[in-house]
């Protein structure tokens, strides 16, 4: 049977099957991110609660808002220097090492935010190794200088953010045409100027949204302003602190006013990344790299080299170091003394110990399989569909990607208190199925984005030759469509899984102590000293989240469209 030539996406979807994909996709849009949501703005939005959090220059409150600004600015200064920096040197010069410099520049990202920040804690905090160990090299009566502070949530900031421009600007950089700095340089234009005339303004559309990217990001941060702001305070901080003292009211109009923040930046990188799909043009290929010849030259790329070694690899390899610490060994002295596998065997051994690692796995798990069926759904919806209504169903689709973890928890813990057909007539507060639904709706972008993508470059002649050739619709769907849309799937699933396993965000506000993940357990850990446990779990994270940035990295290589997981990556921390 050949199927009659009429809208092209009538081959991905019958009439019935689109009505039915629909009232899914509303249902679950409307009841899980949305209902959500305008439940808070009706928590929040209570003018004697603006009145009594904002009312003076002086609350914490204010002050919270303008650490928070403060950092987000500031982050976004010292990250795009650092990223651009290095995305620019190593495009533009050949000097020895380059290549694994380069994909060690990205080493970071595998750092989950509590396990990069627990890295800095051990290795730059007041009683941490280098600082101690200044101390007692130099016979000094103080450490010589520890982090804490706002100066320590930059600077945990900028080390764990700078790949977003490192990998924007390196991909814009791909794109430069030679023959631009050919004609440059042949009429006399010096390097500075060829810089800031060409190469700056080509770079221009890649740092706006990295910067965005990273300024939405900061001002979601939690895990830093927690273990290093001391006193300071910080919005994200002051949600979690009001919703542990009971007072949800207030943390509901902390939550709305930093939603609102964070919404206005997803509104303009969205806005950004629309203006940059369209074509450019390119009719030359890429400028070679410039070796450095003079001996200054590479004196000072093998000292430049050396340093972002150290500074990127010692954090990790503080982290692994305590791994093998014994318990209760490392007090007061600068090195642990004393290591062991304990607790590495612990964590296969000993079901107390593994409890969370299985808990985690399974929560994880769940909303990974949530979020692949939901994902696809609203993809093949959206993208191939004919019913209106359909870019306000993708925006609400991208909206948990501005909710920030604290408000999400927010969100749940309003809505949920309650039992309701949402609900299924339970209070989910306090029970197993907060966290796999918190996972859920905050990654219902992940995979719903990067299937997006594919669909967006899929070859609907494909389809069409496959219902010439008298194949049904699930047929062509599962033969022709899933094979060539998969890696987007694919790369936006492991993406989800392992930033699950992760989450500790909206965990330290949702658990209890029968489902606690790995992330809580971690900081239960650090609490109490067992420092090698903590380590252990964290290296055990590290390990999975490299994998899956190799595979991904596989997947994309394999695809040139499967859709932008920077967004992704940020946004467990």
């Amino acid at each position: 049977m050949i199927w009659p030539q009429k809208n092209r996406s009538n081959l991905f979807l019958s009439r019935k099957a689109e009505i039915g994909l629909l009232i899914c996709v509303i249902l679950i849009l409307g009841g899980y991110v949305l209902f959500p949501s305008l439940r808070l703005l009706a928590a929040g939005l209570v003018p004697e609660n603006f009145t009594a959090l904002f009312a003076s220059w002086q609350s914490a409150n204010v002050r919270a808002l303008g650490n928070s600004v403060w950092i987000s600015i500031a982050s976004v200064a010292g990250s795009g220097v650092v990223g651009t920096t290095l995305a620019y040197v190593f495009f533009r010069f050949s000097f020895p090492m380059k290549q694994a410099l380069s994909v060690m520049a990205a080493l970071p990202i595998a750092l989950p935010p509590l396990v990069g920040v627990l890295a800095f804690l051990f290795l730059y905090g007041e009683s941490g190794i280098l600082p101690r160990g200044l101390q007692s090299i130099f016979g000094l009566e103080n450490v010589p200088f520890s982090f804490s502070g706002l100066w320590a949530v930059w600077l945990v900031h900028v080390y764990s953010m700078y790949v977003f421009f490192y990998f924007f600007c390196g991909a814009a950089l791909k794109t430069l045409d030679r023959s631009l700095l050919d004609a440059s340089y042949d009429l006399g234009a010096s390097h500075t100027r060829t810089f800031r005339k060409i190469i700056f303004p080509h770079l221009r559309p890649s740092m706006i949204s990295a910067s965005l990217l990273v300024f939405m990001i900061s001002m979601a941060s939690f895990t830093a302003p927690m273990l290093f702001a001391g006193s300071k305070n910080f919005l994200t901080l002051q949600i979690y602190n009001y919703k542990t003292n009971g007072d949800l009211g207030y943390s509901a109009t902390i939550s709305l006013v930093l939603t609102v923040i964070c919404l206005i930046f997803l509104v303009m990188i969205e806005w950004k990344e629309s203006r940059s799909r369209a074509p450019t043009a390119s009719k030359g290929s890429t400028p070679p790299p410039v070796p450095l010849k003079s001996g200054m030259g590479r004196l000072v790329a093998a000292v430049a080299s050396f340093v972002l070694v150290v500074v990127l690899l010692l954090p990790i390899l503080t982290i692994i170091l305590i791994s093998f610490v014994e318990e209760g060994s490392w007090t007061y002295q600068i090195l642990p003394q004393r290591y062991t596998f304990e607790n590495y065997t612990s964590l296969i051994l000993q079901p107390d110990v593994a409890e969370p690692i299985i808990n985690s796995l399974i929560m994880a798990s769940i909303a990974t399989l949530g979020n692949i069926l939901f994902g696809v759904a609203a993809a093949v919806l959206i993208v191939k569909g004919r019913l209106p209504g359909r870019g306000i169903l993708k925006a609400i689709a991208i909206l948990p990607f501005a909710i920030p973890g604290t408000v999400i928890a927010v969100n749940l813990i309003v809505t949920f208190s309650e039992a309701s057909a949402l609900s299924f007539g339970h209070v989910l507060v306090g029970s197993f199925w907060m966290l796999p639904l918190a996972y859920f709706i905050r990654h219902i972008p992940l995979i719903f984005r990067s299937t997006l993508a594919a669909l967006e470059s899929f070859d609907d002649r494909l389809l069409e030759a496959s219902a010439d050739l008298g194949a049904s619709r699930l047929f062509s769907f599962k033969k022709v469509v899933l094979p060539t849309i998969g890696p987007g799937i694919a790369a936006g699933s492991l993406l989800t899984f392992v930033i699950a396993l992760g989450e500790f965000v909206s965990s330290i506000m949702l658990y209890v102590y029968d489902n606690r993940p790995i992330s809580v357990e971690i900081l239960s850990q650090l609490r109490i000293y067992n420092f090698g446990a903590a380590a252990a779990y964290s290296v055990f994270l590290m390990i999975l989240i490299t994998f899956v940035t190799i595979a991904v990295f596989f997947l994309r290589s394999d695809k040139r469209s499967i859709g932008s997981h920077g967004n992704a990556l940020a946004d467990v921390g």
